[in-house]
């Protein structure tokens, strides 16, 4: 971490700041304040535990996935940021299993799409490009003009502009909107779109998680579920983080065809900041419910080391492949 950001969360975490925020002294009211006081004390960095890629996850990267942001190409255009993006929907095969396979649509050749980054009143400017045999859109949650909130349909072969400001903070996800909207979606045309807040949030080791489901028969109901595209991708390769060290996770629920699930964490509890569009936690609990497209920012650090599971609390989504492991590394 460069030296001068951490100049900055020095002077961000003041002891004036601190106190009117009622955490110096004995009162402590978040993970991640907790978390700041021992970073600031001890001067420690953020580590990110090392990951070794596997050659055979196809279009679906899901421990590539869990630390990539896409902050596109940066440009200065009349004095404002631009950050532009280029997004191909194409087709591709998952392999799901040893036994099942799926036809699917992509985005940049993978699924879910890229985790589009960018700062609250960046001018963003998405380059769509439609490979995929069918008519498609990218709609992105946020705020935006009519003439980009893309529902109109691009053509196979054809290519758009989407262009807005980056408003307001928080995690929001893009999508394709033509009908039937479901389909396209839990076909893999999805992603998340975070937009940081101008202040920054405080370091931490920050993970992507977005669910999904696929429907490999045609009956509107899955047969699989996954985090970050592959089914039971992280029980057999589990996330390593480590101990006492700030987590935090942006999580995205986008399984189509049930109306809502839990994401729960084993052996802890996390600071929920609802939607991402706040700085100060609403709650602290060990499992949350989400509707489809809902996603928040989760918050946590482990004491102990080990192996600790997450997953929906709907046992049948879980064990169809919605389920996971952090291994929590000694420091």
């Amino acid at each position: 971490m460069p030296n001068n950001f951490a100049l900055d969360q020095e002077k961000l975490w003041s002891r004036r700041q601190l106190l009117k925020l009622g955490l110096a002294g004995a009162g402590v009211t978040s993970t991640a304040a907790l978390w700041h006081l021992l970073n600031l004390q001890n001067n420690l960095k953020v580590r990110v535990p090392s990951i070794e890629m596997e050659a055979t996850e196809g279009v679906a990267h899901p421990m590539k996935m869990l630390r990539e942001f896409d902050y596109g190409t940066i440009k200065q255009e009349n004095g404002r940021t631009i950050r532009e993006f280029q997004l191909t929907a194409g087709t591709s095969t998952i392999q799901l299993n040893s036994a099942v396979s799926y036809n699917i649509w992509d985005l940049n050749g993978r699924i879910p799409g890229p985790t589009l980054r960018a700062k609250q009143g960046d001018r963003v400017r998405v380059l769509f490009l439609n490979q995929a045999g069918h008519s498609h859109s990218l709609h992105f949650h946020g705020t935006h003009p009519a003439e980009m909130d893309g529902v109109r349909p691009v053509r196979h072969g054809s290519a758009t502009i989407y262009e807005f400001d980056a408003e307001p903070y928080g995690v929001h996800l893009y999508h394709c909107h033509i009908e039937p909207v479901t389909r396209h979606i839990a076909k893999g045309l999805y992603g998340m779109f975070i937009i940081d807040p101008p202040t920054p949030r405080p370091p931490a080791d920050e993970i992507v998680l977005v669910m999904a489901g696929y429907d490999v028969n045609d009956d509107n109901r899955n047969e699989y579920y996954a985090f970050n595209g592959l089914p039971d991708h992280y029980m057999h390769h589990p996330i390593p983080i480590y101990q006492d060290q700030l987590i935090r996770l942006y999580v995205l629920n986008i399984i189509e065809f049930d109306p809502a699930v839990t994401f729960h964490l084993h052996a802890n509890f996390f600071d929920v900041y609802r939607s991402g569009m706040t700085l100060t936690p609403s709650e602290k609990t060990d499992v949350i419910t989400m509707g489809v497209a809902e996603r928040h920012i989760l918050e946590f650090a482990f004491r102990y080391p080990g192996k600790y599971m997450f997953h929906p609390h709907q046992d049948a989504i879980a064990e169809k492949g919605c389920m996971g492991e952090f291994e929590v590394i000694a420091t």
